[in-house]
């Protein structure tokens, strides 16, 4: 097993705990500038983020959105590279398309959470989805080898 490939799935775990908190404070500041009123009334009824996020300015929101995108598609990330330093194929063009894909996951992060143009964060996404594309049929090749 490449060891070494789990290197990046354990970066993007950190990352995304990183972003958890970004999202908290970011939704406690929120909630601190909201009329008392409304407020007790969403804590009356059990809100969820969902329901807060209704309430709350659209840049405070861009946090929590981009956890969720964590909470997405890098879970085929993570099967895939589990999947390939299982298989002893986790070094070399591999692990740069991992740590490339890592990378362009906190930029887009980044952007989201605070730029937020679509434009650059669509190129982002698909640009890091075309490095997990490559790790899956990576993976997928050596799996049937």
């Amino acid at each position: 097993m490449n060891n070494a490939m789990l290197a990046p799935a354990a970066a993007l775990v950190i990352w995304s705990l990183i972003v958890m908190c970004w999202m908290a404070v970011t939704r406690f500041g929120g909630l601190k500038t909201m009329p008392r009123d409304k407020l007790r009334e969403l804590l009356r009824a059990g809100a969820r983020g969902q329901d807060v996020e209704r309430v709350m300015p659209g840049r405070v929101n861009w946090a929590a959105h981009n956890y969720a995108h964590l909470m997405e598609q890098p879970t085929l990330f993570y099967a895939t590279v589990t999947i390939l330093a299982l298989l002893g194929e986790g070094g070399g063009l591999n692990l740069a398309f991992a740590w490339s894909y890592v990378a362009l996951r906190i930029l887009h992060s980044l952007w989201q959470g605070t730029v937020n143009t679509v434009p650059v964060r669509f190129g982002l996404f698909v640009v890091s989805s075309l490095c997990l594309g490559v790790l899956a049929v990576n993976a997928l090749r050596a799996a049937l080898a």
